[in-house]
């Protein structure tokens, strides 16, 4: 069935290294962006184009390339194959981490997609803030982080981010609990030069610490 080994085997290298490197963990994105990242390497042109995923793309086309012309039977079926764990495997591998192996707080998941905060002023000189963040705590020991929030692009308008004024924030999270955690804080703004007045957002991005442990989600 296996034609050529050498090129079987590096098939087999790079469609795992391809997988490693998609793994949606620790923080919001591949894993080879985070890589990229604190290596000071750009993962994305100004208009937003994703030089990582353009890369993942050379690196599936390649590992399939070899595969099929290494073999020489099956070759539709293993490309499938192939495929699918290359579309739903990174996502499952770190849900099974999380469930059985992950402690402190990469065993924490944030459901970023049902977050939420609300702000409104309630005087001339105060802000209220109100965020509502999910998250589901995997590990059978109590988990205790602090959050901060942080904006898509450095150089956005400060919208979620103006809680910062008063944070960081500290959640604790039981053994296996799913809870969604109430942030509230009365924002000072008189002294800043341009501020929110109100409004709303959804997806919220956070960052969460633990000691030296950092995620971006």
């Amino acid at each position: 069935m296996i034609t050529n080994k050498k090129m079987f085997y590096t098939a087999i290298i790079l469609f795992v290294t391809l997988l490693i490197l998609s793994l949606p963990f620790p923080n919001d994105g591949y894993l080879g962006e985070t890589i990229a990242t604190d290596l000071n390497i750009p993962v994305r042109s100004e208009s937003g184009f994703s030089y990582i995923g353009l890369c993942f793309f050379f690196i599936l086309f390649a590992s399939l390339f070899l595969l099929n012309n290494s073999i020489d039977k099956y070759n539709i079926r293993a490309i499938l194959i192939a495929v699918l764990i290359a579309i739903f495997g990174p996502s499952s591998f770190v849900s099974l981490y999380q469930k059985t192996f992950a402690t402190d707080i990469y065993a924490v998941t944030y459901d970023r997609d049902m977050s939420s905060c609300n702000f409104d002023m309630i005087d001339k000189k105060t802000l209220h803030g109100e965020c509502m963040l999910p998250f589901k705590n995997y590990s059978s020991n109590d988990v205790k982080f602090s959050i901060e929030f942080y904006e898509e692009y450095d150089d956005d308008f400060q919208f979620v981010t103006i809680m910062n004024n008063n944070g960081p924030y500290e959640v604790k999270l039981k053994g296996n609990q799913r809870k969604a955690e109430k942030i509230e804080s009365n924002i000072d703004v008189s002294k800043l030069k341009e501020h929110i007045s109100g409004g709303s957002a959804m997806g919220v991005k956070i960052v969460m610490k633990s000691g030296k442990k950092v995620r971006r989600l």
